[in-house]
């Protein structure tokens, strides 16, 4: 089950609201839907999203027509395509709109508050090839107009995943990778 083109599965959300929609991103492949539960895949990021690479989706729980992707799979391998920043879609993968952290490299992780789709959280493991600043966990409260840098170890020390505790969504447990 999944679309037939761009290599492994690096990222994958379903729409709790809606039981046979799934978006999936792969290594090379760009951002898939299905709304039949799998039978039949279409491109929703082509054209819109700079890269074909995926790291990671999440679905808003609360705003099911919010999704987020962050972009450069972070299951780093010998064929490696750059990750270039987060994009968010407010129309179900219609459209989607670039929403900063440009240089971050591979974003392994991207969660959104299960009832304030403005909340969102990323862990960005930063560029393969060296070290750089924009690494980290990154979280906006305004719906990614703008970033904060919540947890930094270096410039070498990336996020890799997040989790959420959807009880208390004010605990959030990070993965590092370097």
């Amino acid at each position: 089950v999944g679309a037939s083109r761009g290599g492994r599965v690096t990222g994958f959300a379903g729409v709790r609201q809606r039981p046979h929609t799934f978006y999936q991103g792969a290594t090379g492949g760009g951002v898939w839907k299905t709304e039949d539960a799998g039978i039949t895949w279409y491109p929703v990021g082509d054209g819109q999203i700079t890269t074909g690479s995926i790291g990671s989706i999440d679905v808003s729980e609360s705003n099911p027509n919010i999704v987020w992707v962050g972009t450069g799979s972070a299951a780093i391998r010998s064929n490696v395509i750059i990750g270039r920043g987060a994009y968010k879609s407010t129309d179900a993968g219609k459209t989607w709109q670039f929403m900063g952290l440009k240089d971050a490299g591979q974003i392994g992780s991207v969660i959104i508050h299960p009832t304030n789709p403005d909340v969102v959280w990323l862990a960005a493991l930063g560029s393969p090839f060296g070290p750089n600043d924009e690494r980290g966990i990154f979280k906006t409260t305004d719906g990614g107009k703008t970033w904060k840098k919540t947890l930094f170890v270096n410039n070498s020390t990336g996020g890799r995943v997040l989790a959420i505790n959807y009880a208390n969504p004010n605990d959030l447990y990070a993965g590092m990778y370097r």
